[in-house]
């Protein structure tokens, strides 16, 4: 593996663990800051809000940047947030630097997955996006747990100085690393190339998939601790271990879903849904019982991160000759969805039908996702029409 891709790794994995780890902390944050636990609750939703708008938004302003220079300007934007967050003297000032991060945050995974692919060889690309997504799940799994306990044993703002340092070493790292014309292509063309870019079905509707397979997800991912503990009846020691499980199943399931993106990317994509739409079901059916429920959650985890690197590998692929635009508003895809979700959850258990009900808003999601992802495909082999760099290939 790459120093280059390791550089990009280590930022996806700050940015993962900035993201994740305020839930760690959010107490202590909200008794430091004189403020409750439900408003500090805003700067998660406050993130989630400045990369769904503000990340596409930087990522059109500055694509007639190098895309180096760019990265590490984000890496350097990340760090003096991570420094504000861990300075502030009130509960205003925290939510302007956690938004000012989210928005680098939302701008890096979009133009990383192109930079990523534009250093390593064509059979090598979906590794190469499901590297930058795993970023994401192992930051769960170290990082957030990392974070907190810097947290428990020093204050939340140890917390935010230990991000700022990582941010900072994968800030170097890059700027050692990474070559200076990575990703240049992605600098080239008109703001009005990336708009007509996003007319492709293949974008529109990779984009539809996103949001519903994070509504799935979410909707259920939300609230399975008390669905564990209260339908599954687990011991409340052993649900951290299931959780920390379905964080390793996830990453398995990112690195499956790259290798099999260069493999066969759509049947690829097309067979992880369908599996997303079982398991949903299975957890359904298996969630008044305890061993069947856990080892569903664990393979839940793996499904719903494999399909990451296909649907990113193939919006890069139909956007390769504007990819800016498109490939940032993926990010923005995951949030809406998650937000969703949450929200359609929250509205099916104040319905009154209880946590054991969940896991059918991701088996509907997701039967819409994979009907979604056949109707593209049919379509698209019907056309006849090759992505942007296959077009320009085949004109040679």
């Amino acid at each position: 593996m790459s120093l280059p891709l390791l550089a990009l790794f280590l930022a996806a994995f700050a940015f993962g663990t900035a993201e994740f780890v305020i839930a760690g902390v959010l107490p202590d944050v909200a008794a430091g800051l004189g403020v409750t636990v439900p408003v500090a609750g805003y700067l998660i939703s406050g993130y989630a809000i400045g990369i769904a708008v503000g990340g596409p938004l930087l990522a059109v302003a500055s694509k007639k940047m190098s895309r180096k220079t760019l990265i590490i300007l984000l890496g350097a934007v990340f760090t003096l947030g991570q420094v504000l967050s861990a300075l502030a003297p009130n509960f205003e000032t925290l939510m302007l630097a956690r938004l000012l991060v989210s928005v680098v945050h939302g701008t890096y995974f979009g133009i990383a997955a192109i930079v990523a692919v534009s250093i390593v060889a064509p059979e090598n690309r979906g590794f190469a996006v499901a590297l930058i997504l795993s970023g994401l799940t192992v930051s769960n799994i170290l990082g957030v747990p990392g974070g907190t306990a810097i947290g428990n044993a020093l204050g939340w703002r140890a917390t935010f100085w230990a991000v700022g340092a990582l941010g900072l070493a994968a800030t170097l790292a890059i700027a050692i690393f990474l070559p200076a014309k990575a990703g240049a292509s992605a600098a080239i063309g008109s703001f009005r190339r990336e708009i007509k870019a996003l007319g492709r079905q293949q974008i529109v509707t990779s984009l539809i998939i996103v949001i519903l397979v994070m509504i799935g997800q979410y909707s259920l991912f939300t609230y399975i601790a008390p669905l564990l503990l209260q339908v599954t009846k687990l011991d409340p020691g052993v649900v951290p271990w299931i959780l920390l499980l379905y964080g390793v199943g996830s990453t398995i399931g990112v690195f499956i879903g790259g290798r099999l993106a260069d493999w066969k990317l759509m049947p690829s994509l097309i067979t992880i849904l369908a599996l997303q739409a079982m398991l949903f079901a299975g957890l359904y059916l298996a969630s008044p019982y305890a061993l069947p429920m856990a080892i569903l959650t664990v393979l839940w985890g793996g499904a719903n991160f494999a399909f990451g690197s296909p649907v990113q590998s193939r919006v890069l692929a139909w956007a390769g000759d504007a990819p800016n635009l498109a490939s940032a508003l993926i990010p923005t895809g995951f949030n809406i969805g998650i937000a969703i979700g949450a929200i359609l959850g929250a509205h099916l258990l104040e319905s009154g039908f209880g946590y054991a009900s969940l896991p059918l808003i991701g088996t509907v999601s997701l039967v819409l996702a994979v009907l979604v992802a056949i109707f593209s495909g049919v379509w698209e082999k019907r056309s006849g029409v090759l992505p942007p760099q296959s077009q320009a290939l085949a004109a040679e």
